[in-house]
């Protein structure tokens, strides 16, 4: 008997050990192209082609400001902040409007209203390139400030409304009758009640629209031309040359680059996965 509680415990311990080798594995092949990335910006580009993987000797901290100056990136920094910024606050204040209506109302048209949001998240992006262009250059919305701004807010509000939606979907309604009860309006339990349960969800919508904005790149190319205007995502095309890439200049942009996103990212850890985890169950 003691033999064979020893091989099951044996038996739970190796398939313990295999299981986290594995995650670790999978962890160490997520983690260590981030790590890879900092350590070779900080290369000269002679040793980065002698040995791309190796690290460096000297630690070149002077790269990155070469790669602002040459790469002139705090303009196209502003540029992608504001997009994204501006973004982010009118698609997390509309899309919490639209899906609490939703959620909460049921009126003639309602489910149609609701599919048509959800059949944006199937339409790649790069099937609307043309028209949008199309349409911009009619309207005379080409190379404007906000010109970007109206196209990442169509694309970001599908999967905000089914994300919140799904979430508003969880909070029992007694709330909002008790709230009634003593006197609020609709708009002031919206807000005031609903609206801070609803912080986990808005912050994993905040978080995939931040990061949905900051990386796009086929809107930007097409529909802006001024430089001026230019978001990061083309700015970090000023390192390749035409026969010849800059990679420690262009590794050192990808990380001031990736810098807004990772802080934002730990700073909203918690509440991204209490978001993720209580939207995909409704009550």
């Amino acid at each position: 008997m003691n033999n064979h509680q020893e091989l099951l415990k044996l038996k739970k311990y190796v398939t313990m050990v295999l299981v986290n080798g594995i995650v670790a594995v999978l962890s160490f092949t997520c983690i260590f192209p981030i790590i890879w990335m900092f350590y070779s910006s900080l290369k000269s580009q002679k040793e980065f082609a002698l040995d791309t993987v190796g690290l460096p000797k000297i630690l070149r901290f002077g790269n990155y400001l070469q790669a602002l100056e040459e790469g002139k990136l705090m303009g196209y920094f502003s540029n992608s902040m504001f997009n994204t910024v501006i973004t982010v606050a009118i698609v997390l204040v509309v899309a919490y409007v639209t899906a609490y209506c939703l959620a909460r109302y049921h009126f003639r048209g309602r489910n149609t209203i609701y599919y048509l949001f959800l059949s944006g998240m199937l339409i790649p992006i790069y099937a609307l390139l043309i028209p949008i262009f199309i349409e911009f250059k009619k309207l005379n919305l080409l190379n404007k400030k906000f010109t970007l701004i109206l196209p990442y807010i169509a694309f970001a509000m599908p999967t905000a409304i089914f994300l919140m939606e799904s979430y508003v979907k969880t909070i029992p309604i007694e709330l909002e009758e008790a709230a009634y009860i003593d006197g609020c309006g609709m708009v002031r339990t919206m807000f005031a009640i609903i609206m801070p349960i609803c912080k986990p969800v808005m912050a994993t919508t905040a978080i995939l629209t931040f990061l949905h904005t900051w990386n796009e790149f086929p809107l930007a190319l097409v529909l802006i031309r001024s430089n001026r205007l230019k978001t990061m995502p083309i700015g970090l095309t000023n390192f390749v040359g035409t026969y010849t890439v800059n990679y420690p200049l262009m590794m050192a942009a990808l990380v001031i680059s990736t810098l807004p996103v990772m802080i934002m990212y730990f700073l909203f850890y918690n509440q991204i996965m209490k978001g993720m985890v209580a939207g995909a169950v409704k009550g």
